[in-house]
């Protein structure tokens, strides 16, 4: 990428902004989600070239993690049955970033006004998660499956091996690399297609 296009696309992801907003009418398909919204395209390819991830991985983490529901939060706890008394965890927004890695994500960045309820905020941080990911664990940035399991278990869980305990969560990452997988074939046909709109829009905001 030149470094006009770089500039380009900085330019353009501080002027739209990626607020929450409702889930996308065709989840299943990646194409669909950049044509309906179109700032979410131009905040995934930032994220592309910030953190060197392929668009369709963060995608498919966070369609498993919340549905791209940008209000998503972990279930409520209850105490003798009947009483609220928290959350399971901490837990929110379109990626369900912890309070505790939200917060190492701020500081490790210097983005300390990014909200978990804003979609460029939500996949710069999958971004940056999958990055220390390779960093730490080793795990190729294409391996959904794996860069998922670190992504629920924390590096430390995934050296440690915790999810082989967890029979469920192994069918659950593999959703997550099938739907990489589709996701990827389906950006690959309507790539340059979008790529004309988002240097159509470009221009329009210059």
């Amino acid at each position: 990428m030149n470094s006009g296009r770089e500039v380009g696309l900085l330019v353009l992801a501080a002027l739209l902004t990626g607020c929450g907003t409702s889930p996308p009418r065709s989840p299943e398909n990646l194409c669909e989600i950049f044509r309906e919204k179109s700032d979410w395209y131009d905040a995934a390819q930032v994220t592309q070239k910030r953190w060197g991830v392929p668009i369709q991985v963060p995608f498919a983490i966070m369609y498993q993690e919340s549905g791209y529901r940008y209000d998503a939060k972990t279930p409520r706890k209850y105490l003798l049955w009947v009483i609220p008394w928290g959350r399971v965890s901490t837990a929110s927004g379109y990626a369900q970033a912890k309070d505790e890695v939200w917060s190492d994500y701020q500081k490790s960045t210097g983005r300390y006004s990014a909200d978990r309820e804003d979609f460029d905020d939500a996949i710069d941080f999958v971004g940056w998660y999958m990055d220390k990911t390779t960093s730490i664990n080793g795990v190729y940035k294409y391996d959904a499956y794996n860069q998922y399991l670190n992504y629920h278990e924390g590096w430390g869980g995934f050296r440690q091996k915790t999810y082989a305990s967890k029979a469920w969560l192994m069918p659950v990452a593999r959703k997550v690399q099938n739907r990489s997988d589709m996701y990827g074939q389906q950006y690959a046909a309507c790539k340059d297609d979008l790529n004309r709109g988002f240097w159509s829009r470009f221009w329009h905001w210059l």
